[in-house]
């Protein structure tokens, strides 16, 4: 553990206390005392004379583990018994495997799925490989690549450290959509080396996801592959991102009662995500969206995609909604909030503005990014692509994954959480009706597919 992290980092404390009334308030009064915050409490032994629970805390590094350790020490009912990494525990040995679809028991499994059976299926693909969509998993194989340019604030250097990442959007597309990510790690640092390395395996994968791929190339990536593979490609930190923050936007408005299409709006940084939302917007409403960058080259995107250069201060003075995505905490100041604003301060760890502090100065609205997660559009996003087998997705089908996010939000939410099921669902089948509605969808979706409660269980599955 570092002296001093940017993100509090997760630790589980086991500990062993008397197991009387009041003592549990005791202990976590005594850790939020040190300015803690607490996760999960679970028990792990109940008896009579004695408890061990484990406690899930958020710390900032070493000094501030010790002060908890130091204080929980001082109470004599509590012993402390281990500490542990929750997140390390998490990740051992990776968060996905290939795992066999079907029963393997006996040598007539092997044979029919192996030799001497495979060949019927190789040589009904060699003679017309649309039977590879019947009789392999790749109609709904997503390559997440990447190389490893844009992992957290860490200098650009081995891609295999972005694995961490790739194995864990494997696993969260597999879990909320029933789609096969499969990490790719490139050892290709410039457009065309990545362009290079993808095509000589682009044939087992029905779509690409970029991932941790830095702005200096990933703009010019995702259209070039496209063109080169004929294969739908996202790049999860533009579009994905984008489309769940133009959700908000559609709700955010609805509950200040702003019209989101006429309403003026600003964006304070145009790195990856920041240049996706602005062409998000513009594509959305129709109008020119303000920007503010320090970088020439952003600048130089913002004004081609038909954007206006501006500066922070001109952009808190005029626009109705603001969207900042600097990297950059603190930046706007209590004064510079117009009364009736909506504002998404999306840095981490530390945003433009306090939420609260921007409440408080007269905006209607503002969030930070927790609650902005692009696993609200991903899973589904690619389920609905894959059912309607669209060789590309189109901005009608981000919109309509973005009207869908925001309307399975509950009362009083600007949107909903990750692990509901209705999103993903919601989001599948309002992209798969996009893709048959723009003329993108290859395969014909009937009633049978739209009115099935479970995107997991297609009709032709």
């Amino acid at each position: 553990m570092s002296d001093k992290t940017s993100y509090p980092l997760v630790r589980t404390l086991r500990f062993k206390s008397v197991n009387s009334p009041g003592m549990l308030g005791r202990i976590t009064t005594v850790i939020g005392n040190t300015g803690t915050l607490i996760g999960n409490i679970s028990m792990i032994h109940f008896g009579n004379r004695y408890v061990v629970r484990d406690i899930d805390v958020f710390v900032e590094g070493r000094p501030h583990m010790a002060r908890v350790l130091r204080e929980l020490i001082k109470i004599p009912e509590v012993k402390v018994v281990e500490v542990r990494d929750a997140v390390l525990e998490l990740h051992k040995n990776g968060l996905v495997s290939v795992v066999p679809t079907r029963q393997i028991e006996s040598v007539e499994d092997i044979r029919k799925l192996y030799f001497p059976g495979s060949r019927e299926v190789c040589t009904l693909i060699k003679d017309n490989d649309t039977w590879k969509d019947t009789y392999t998993g790749i109609p709904y194989n997503v390559a997440i690549a990447t190389n490893g340019t844009s992992v957290f604030d860490f200098p650009s250097g081995k891609p295999v450290v972005a694995m961490p990442i790739v194995e864990a959007k494997a696993a969260l597309l597999n879990r909320l959509a029933g789609v096969n990510g499969f990490p790719i790690i490139l050892d290709a640092p410039d457009t065309r080396s990545f362009v290079d390395a993808m095509r000589p395996i682009a044939s087992a994968y029905s779509g690409i996801q970029l991932s941790n791929v830095s702005s200096k190339h990933c703009f010019d990536i995702v259209p070039l592959l496209e063109d080169e593979l004929h294969l739908p490609v996202i790049h999860d930190d533009q579009q994905g991102n984008a489309t769940v923050i133009t959700a908000a936007l559609i709700n955010a408005c609805k509950a200040c009662e702003m019209d989101f299409k006429t309403a003026k709006i600003g964006v304070i940084g145009l790195g990856v995500t920041g240049l996706a939302i602005a062409r998000f917007v513009k594509s959305y409403t129709g109008n020119a969206v303000w920007g503010s960058t320090l970088s020439e080259e952003s600048a130089g995107r913002h004004r081609v995609d038909g954007g206006i250069l501006s500066s922070i201060e001109d952009i808190m003075a005029n626009m109705d909604i603001v969207i900042a995505t600097t990297s950059r905490g603190n930046i706007i100041s209590p004064d510079m909030v117009r009364k009736g604003q909506i504002i998404l301060a999306l840095s981490e760890p530390q945003p433009e503005i306090d939420p609260a502090v921007a409440m408080e100065s007269g905006a209607c609205l503002a969030i930070n990014s927790k609650a902005i997660n692009n696993l609200l559009c991903c899973p589904g996003l690619w389920r609905g692509t894959l059912d309607a087998q669209a060789q590309t997705i189109n901005f009608d089908m981000y919109k309509a994954a973005a009207h869908a996010i925001a309307e399975s939000a509950t009362e009083g939410e600007i949107l909903p959480t990750t692990l509901d099921k209705r999103v993903h669902h919601a989001v599948t089948h309002a992209v798969a009706r996009a893709a048959v509605t723009t003329g993108m969808a290859r395969r014909k979706l009937d009633d049978d597919y739209f009115e099935n409660p479970d995107i997991l269980k297609t009709p032709w599955m």
